[in-house]
């Protein structure tokens, strides 16, 4: 278990392994139970207009997952009427498409009106501005609240009896326990065993002191 989650927790992003629940003795598998917090993926175009020309993200902190990492850079992002989030953290490695992921609560302090999305599905959604050191970059679109999922190894999805965009439910046993439905599953040949969600369920829940997690169908 982690500390209390604190302010500059939040800032800095995805606070690994939230809980991880030891295998029981009839081989259940591991389930870690992650919140991730405001971040931006960027282009490596988007990267250098920030950034400065010829600049590359600077691994600060890998993630969960393989080959993902929290960067060192940070961004401003800025909604209507000049509202504004400083030190957003960056996640690599880059993508296709600029995309910003925020919580409900972040993105009334924005005043952004944003869509729950699967990461990566945009077309649609609100735009904003980030702010770099070098530059200044206007998304048209990209600003989604990512629809909370989990991340499993084929094996696992085996295991549990579900597919690729299939959905589960997760109890979370703890001070206010609840169950979380509809977590989009997204499975594939080299994820681990993870959930995914955002600092407002984590905090609904009381994540950091859960005794106990759940993930079925």
């Amino acid at each position: 278990m982690t500390t209390t989650i604190d302010r500059a927790s939040i800032e800095q992003i995805v606070r690994e392994i939230v809980l991880a629940q030891p295998a029981p003795a009839g081989g259940e598998p591991n389930l870690v139970v992650s919140i991730s917090a405001r971040h931006v993926h960027l282009t490596d175009a988007d990267v250098e207009t920030l950034f400065g020309p010829g600049r590359t993200l600077t691994p600060m902190k890998d993630l969960y997952q393989d080959g993902f990492y929290a960067a060192e850079e940070t961004v401003m992002i800025v909604g209507p009427r000049r509202r504004m989030l400083p030190a957003v953290r960056v996640l690599g490695p880059t993508r296709r498409h600029s995309q910003v992921e925020l919580a409900f609560t972040d993105a009334i302090s924005l005043g952004i009106d944003v869509p729950v999305r699967p990461s990566g599905k945009l077309d649609g959604t609100p735009g904003c501005v980030i702010v770099g050191p070098t530059g200044v970059v206007e998304l048209k679109q990209g600003v989604i609240r990512a629809e909370r999922h989990v991340h499993m190894h084929v094996d696992h999805a085996r295991h549990y009896g579900v597919n690729s965009g299939d959905r589960m439910k997760l109890r979370i046993d703890s001070t206010c326990s609840l169950v979380l439905e509809d977590l989009l599953v997204r499975a594939d040949a080299t994820s681990k065993l993870e959930v995914h969600l955002d600092t407002d369920e984590g905090n609904a829940a009381d994540l950091d002191h859960a005794r106990k997690v759940e993930l079925f169908v």
